[in-house]
């Protein structure tokens, strides 16, 4: 297994040993991984391997059944850590875009921070326009969901989680769910943040993109990161058999 870069003062999220079992069935078989700010992790594997599961780990969606997670060196598996303010930092987009089907564009961009940051209105719907704006849907704040293609949803999540203004963004296979000719507009968006620098992890099976804009490529199988390194390297000159296997099925 290739050894994870070690940590620094720069890194933001950091696994150490961590362990994911659901009753008898241990999916995460103790994991390290250290993301330094502003680099863009690619993740990818099997269906099963660990990939979902590690991602919603890194902000205690899935609590660990062992080891340890830190943000910016808070260890957010400690006694005592206010979990909700820690994932006001951690922004993440699944494969479901879980938007708030009664309420517009702009609501549904607005909605947290004027709870959760105490914005006013003005200043909320300010940033929630430029962020529209970003995405290509300056057009789009007075439509409800049901209005919207796919990839329109998809960036309006992505928005609304960038409303909180997080530190890392967690994307979770968010083009699987789009029909091809719509994967494109999503992934251009996340080309924009990557050359922001924005800290990202990203879980998906597009190899075009991780080979574009990835920092490193992480290959999850069984549990395990069983080899990790540039993309590039990873992708054309796998060293693990189980790597060789799973790319010459999903690259021929």
């Amino acid at each position: 297994m290739t050894e994870p870069p070690a940590a620094d003062q720069d890194t933001v999220i950091e696994l150490r040993g961590v362990r994911k079992s659901f009753g008898e069935l241990e999916i995460l078989k103790g994991v390290d991984l250290a993301v330094r700010r502003g680099e863009v992790v690619v993740i990818i594997g099997p269906s099963g391997g660990g990939k979902s599961t590690l991602l919603r780990c890194v902000n205690l969606l899935e609590p660990v059944t062992a080891g340890q997670v830190f943000l910016e060196g808070e260890d957010l598996t400690g006694p005592g850590v206010d979990l909700n303010l820690i994932r006001r930092r951690i922004g993440m987009v699944f494969q479901q875009f879980n938007l708030f089907p009664h309420l517009t564009v702009l609501d549904n961009l607005t909605l947290a921070p004027r709870r959760l940051l105490g914005l006013d209105r003005r200043e909320a719907e300010r940033q929630a326009n430029d962020l529209l704006s970003r995405v290509g849907l300056a057009d789009k704040v007075d439509a409800h969901p049901r209005r919207l293609s796919g990839g329109q949803q998809q960036r309006v999540a992505i928005a609304r989680a960038l409303m909180m203004s997080p530190h890392v963004m967690l994307f979770d296979e968010v083009t699987s769910a789009l029909d091809p000719e719509l994967v494109s507009e999503v992934l251009d968006v996340m080309r924009d943040l990557a050359r922001s620098g924005m800290t990202m992890l990203c879980v998906t099976h597009e190899m075009g993109f991780a080979r574009e804009l990835g920092d490193r490529l992480v290959f999850v199988d069984g549990g395990v990161i069983a080899e990790q390194g540039r993309p590039a390297d990873v992708l054309d000159d796998p060293r693990h058999p189980r790597t060789r296997q799973f790319l010459h099925k999903v690259l021929r």
